[in-house]
């Protein structure tokens, strides 16, 4: 069985989830052209430790920054490719590595089917598991 979702849980007791090569979410994208995604500045490439490219990110406070193309909400992030994946993945902000596709039980989060309602894309085909 292919995993559906990767579940990292970090030293620091926080989860991120990683998407295999094939996912719902490659055929998607309505997360990355809805939220805000805004995260503290100490993730930037500019920072110590940090791995968001600057150049991508907008000021929000003195410490919050988000993605361009995010600040309003309801735009596309900078990062999403026209194939719905993200030219910065490995890079990417805390918020994406912490919004799960799959929920424990196998279901399918229910921001991603309210915003694929929203947007007029098809939802996946149900999982037999989620991992």
């Amino acid at each position: 069985m292919v995993d559906l979702q990767i579940v990292i849980q970090t030293e620091d007791n926080r989860v991120f989830y990683d998407m295999p090569e094939f996912s719902p979410c490659t055929q998607c994208g309505a997360c990355c052209r809805h939220f805000r995604v805004s995260f503290y500045q100490g993730e930037l490439d500019s920072f110590p430790g940090g791995f968001v490219p600057v150049e991508l990110t907008s000021v929000v406070t003195p410490f919050l920054v988000c993605m361009k193309g995010t600040e309003q909400g309801g735009a596309r992030c900078i990062a999403l490719q026209p194939d719905n994946r993200c030219s910065i993945y490995a890079q990417r902000p805390t918020p994406c590595r912490e919004f799960p596709v799959y929920m424990e039980d196998g279901s399918l989060n229910s921001q991603c089917v309210r915003l694929r309602l929203l947007h007029g894309i098809n939802m996946p085909e149900p999982p037999a598991k989620a991992a």
